[in-house]
C-alpha cells in the first residue's frame, strides 16, 4: 500500500510541472488532480466519498464486499466504482478493486468569484 494521496485542483501547467519534476527524479508524492472544484465534486459525490473512506487502507476487495461494508445496493455501488475507476481514483486488482492508499489529503483553496 502507498501512503497518502493528495486530491487537488490543479491547472494543466501545474500537473506538467509535477510530471517534469518526477522525470527529473524529484519526489512528487501521489496526486490525483482535477481541473476545477466543480469537476472534483461531480466526480466525488457523497456516496463515492463513502466508498473511498471504506476502502482507504483496506486492500483489494470485491464490489459485493464493498457494498455490504457500506450498506448499499450492489448495482449502485458498481456504477460508482466504475466512475471512480474511469477517473483513475480506484484501480483494478487481480480479483477485485483497490484504493491503494492509507490516507487521503484534500488540498484546494476557494476564493471569491470574480
Amino acid at each position: 500500500m502507498k501512503n497518502t494521496v493528495t486530491l487537488s485542483i490543479a491547472s494543466r501547467e501545474e500537473v506538467n510541472r509535477r510530471a517534469l519534476g518526477a522525470f527529473q527524479g524529484k519526489a512528487q508524492g501521489a496526486y490525483i488532480s482535477f481541473s476545477s472544484v466543480d469537476l472534483l465534486w461531480r466526480t466525488l459525490t457523497k456516496k463515492r466519498w463513502e466508498i473511498l473512506y471504506a476502502m482507504t487502507g483496506q486492500g483489494e476487495m470485491s464490489i459485493r464486499e464493498l457494498a455490504r461494508l457500506i450498506g448499499r445496493d450492489v448495482k449502485a455501488v458498481h456504477g460508482d466504482v466504475h466512475t471512480l475507476l474511469d477517473a483513475g481514483i480506484l484501480e483494478k486488482g487481480e480479483e477485485g478493486i483497490v484504493f491503494p492508499y492509507d490516507a487521503v489529503h484534500v488540498d484546494f483553496t476557494l476564493t471569491k468569484a470574480a
